[in-house]
């Protein structure tokens, strides 16, 4: 199992996505989902990125909700 790097940026985000009235749920269970090392489902779109982020992974939660 992997153990996750939270950072203060990533808890300013989490708080204003809540404010916004997303789901948190599908945050939740994305991230159960990755540090268990399972693939995630094809609807969340992970990819590798490109340039000065090379070397990780993006996925979508939704439209305009991104994790890197």
């Amino acid at each position: 199992m992997r153990k996750p790097k939270v950072t203060t940026q990533f808890e300013k985000d989490v708080k204003r996505m809540e404010r916004r009235g997303c789901e948190m749920q599908k945050l939740s269970v994305i991230i159960a989902a990755l540090l268990k090392g399972e693939p995630l489902d094809p609807r969340y779109k992970d990819h590798p990125l490109k340039g000065n982020y090379a070397g990780t992974r993006e996925c979508h939660l939704e439209p305009d909700w991104l994790l890197i």
